[in-house]
């Protein structure tokens, strides 16, 4: 299908081949988000919306991009009045649809002026605040939102810095406004507004990031404590590499400038959300703190990175809606996510964010996991994707058998099959970076642009870098049931998963930093359990020793083989009942009943890791070797990018 964007007020919007003007020739609607409240967990916004006299429908975000389901926050919303000249009038809220109000306008009225309050219960602390903009957004329902002109403006506490992709109109007083002052941001468009998020704190940096490569890159950190916002040098400098890595990579980029923004808290953390322009990376105080910390974080930055080009720039045309309040459809999440997972984890050992031994220790943890879903015996990868909306944070009871978003790791051990097939077919000539550079980069250097994609596409486009079938190739992957994990990548890049009685050096200080938080054992690959280190069990695996036991999540385990329960008493009987015929015996609490358990296991610990296959060609190391040359650790922040 042709292609001919139009480039309007510095930015693209191009969906399926068709161009869509936004309508900037229209009055657009103004909003002010005030955070000033932050601290008591309190957003306020003042909306000046363009309108004309007779009945008006406004709504709020449900589907938020990104998060594969409908998690807009209308039940958040209160406080709302709407006047006119200072004059309040009448609202209903639909009968049907809960997230759009109905207004009648009366005759002489131009403008309609709303007042709302949101109540913020998660990413925001005492010295910091996350705004994602549904939390505040109300715009005319059933239009397009990329053809809704907007101008929006920012309140923050005194004193607290701001990293955001949109651009301030007085650049002068950035990215720390004056006390009391309000921001006022360049004119967007409801879609672009609702893809900038902003984040604000008392603690605030900005780093520049590799300054050769263009458009500008930033990394924006807010942290709870003052010392956690200036980030290690060893950290900025594998940054700065993983923009360069990026740069290489995908040779194009589709984003007038780019914002890493990073939350550092232990109250404010969690979160991983790609956006166009910027990223919400949010992790605990720690996460970055030392190379313990960041282990676990490592692919974060790499992953919602690989997102503006895999996900918001090619997007399949299931997941992208004109509006927020079409229901998104999963089908490809597999290559939106598990390309991206894949691409994710690569980018991260490139760049240093982690080392190739790490990348094939987390592989060989992710690819056990999945060799060991019992739910594979009934639902395959695409219906995990198809299902996202329902899968997303449930409960982990039996998730093994009911499966969650696997098509996240489903996704990275196939693309790292199609890389290492392609590499093998062409005495590793060509590989699944070529493929990237036709896939992420058509339509060369652009602004905010989505261009969607189906399946018919990504054959077309694979088969430009080796002719093969690969709609039989996929289809096999996703669509067929598999009760084992796809570990043909891991073979075909010359090594194997194997298990061992002890834990990988990754597995190692992954658990130690756990431990210090009161972690849990990993026996899942042993007797089947995930079980805290107050002895609460999380999951059981389906039709293993633990199952067979008659053991069940929600339950907890008091004592084994007579000694209170702790993770080393577990451990050591674990080892003790290798080579014996002796059960493991349990006492266990459900509810306000007690009871005994025997786990009939004799196999000792086992843990997951890659063995090098000698004689092979070691594919999985040239995968994870920088395209650039990577910079030294500085010696000081300065030299990896003076913050602000």
């Amino acid at each position: 299908m042709r292609r001919c964007p139009l480039i309007i007020a510095g930015f693209v919007t191009l969906i399926c081949g068709v161009t869509s003007l936004p309508a900037y020739g229209q009055k657009p609607i103004e909003i002010v988000a005030d955070l000033t409240e932050a601290p008591r967990k309190i957003y306020h916004a003042e909306v000046d919306l363009p309108v004309t006299p007779g009945p008006l429908t406004l709504t709020t975000p449900r589907w938020i991009p990104g998060t594969h389901r409908p998690t807009g926050t209308v039940s958040d919303i209160t406080g709302v009045v709407f006047t006119i000249d200072g004059k309040p009038i009448e609202w209903r809220r639909d009968d049907v649809d809960m997230y759009e109000f109905h207004v009648n306008v009366p005759a002489g009225a131009s403008t309609l002026h709303a007042h709302l309050d949101c109540i913020v219960t998660a990413r925001l602390s005492q010295k910091m605040a996350v705004l994602e903009w549904e939390k505040l957004l109300l715009y005319p329902a059933g239009k397009p939102v990329r053809d809704i002109p907007i101008q929006p403006s920012l309140k923050v506490p005194p004193g607290w810095g701001v990293g955001t992709a949109l651009q301030p109109q007085d650049a002068a007083t950035w990215p720390v406004p004056p006390n009391g002052a309000t921001t006022r941001f360049s004119a967007t468009n409801v879609e672009q507004l609702e893809d900038s998020p902003i984040i604000t704190g008392q603690y605030f940096r900005e780093f520049p990031l590799a300054p050769t490569i263009t458009p500008k890159h930033y990394i924006d950190v807010v942290s709870d404590e003052p010392a956690d916002a200036n980030l290690r040098p060893s950290v900025l400098a594998a940054i700065n590499n993983l923009v360069r890595e990026a740069d290489a990579l995908y040779t194009s980029h589709h984003y007038n400038v780019y914002h890493f923004l990073l939350t550092l808290s232990d109250v404010a953390g969690g979160e991983g959300l790609e956006h166009g322009q910027s990223s919400d990376n949010g992790v605990g105080e720690k996460g970055f703190a030392d190379d313990s910390h960041q282990l676990a974080e490592s692919d974060l930055l790499s992953h919602e990175f690989t997102h503006s080009w895999n996900g918001k720039y090619r997007r399949p045309a299931g997941l992208y809606q004109p509006d927020f309040a079409t229901p998104q459809q999963g089908a490809l999440l597999w290559v939106y996510e598990g390309m991206t997972q894949y691409l994710g984890n690569v980018l991260a050992a490139r760049s240093g964010l982690k080392s190739q031994a790490q990348y094939r220790d987390m592989l060989a943890m992710s690819a056990a996991q999945l060799d060991y879903r019992p739910g594979r015996d009934w639902r395959s990868t695409e219906d995990t994707a198809i299902a996202a909306s329902v899968l997303r944070g449930g409960n982990p009871a039996w998730s093994n058998w009911r499966r969650g978003q696997d098509y996240y790791q489903e996704g990275e051990l196939l693309w790292l099959d199609a890389d290492t097939l392609i590499r093998s077919k062409t005495a590793n000539k060509k590989s699944l970076d070529d493929f990237q550079r036709i896939f992420l980069a058509k339509g060369g250097n652009t602004g905010p642009l989505i261009v969607t994609y189906t399946f018919e596409e990504l054959v077309q486009d694979l088969n430009q870098v080796m002719p093969y079938d690969w709609a039989a190739f996929l289809r096999e992957r996703v669509d067929r049931i598999h009760p084992r994990g796809d570990l043909t990548g891991i073979e075909q890049g010359g090594y194997k998963l194997v298990y061992t009685d002890t834990p990988s050096a990754s597995e190692r200080t992954l658990e130690a930093v756990s431990s210090r938080r009161g972690g849990s054992p990993d026996c899942w690959f042993s007797i089947g359990l995930r079980i805290g280190a107050d002895g609460l069990i999380s999951d059981v695996r389906w039709n293993g020793p633990a199952d067979k036991a008659r053991l069940a999540p929600g339950e907890k385990v008091l004592a084994v083989n007579g000694k209170v329960y702790s993770p080393d008493v577990l451990r050591e009987a674990i080892r003790d009942a290798k080579g014996n015929t002796e059960p493991i015996r349990l006492i266990v609490q459900a509810d306000v009943f007690v009871s005994n358990a025997e786990i009939d296991y004799h196999d000792g610990e086992r843990y997951p890791m890659l063995q090098r296959v000698e004689g092979t060609p070691a594919y999985l190391d040239d995968i994870t070797r920088p395209l650039t040359t990577q910079e030294k650790a500085p010696a000081s922040a300065k030299a990896a990018g003076e913050g602000r």
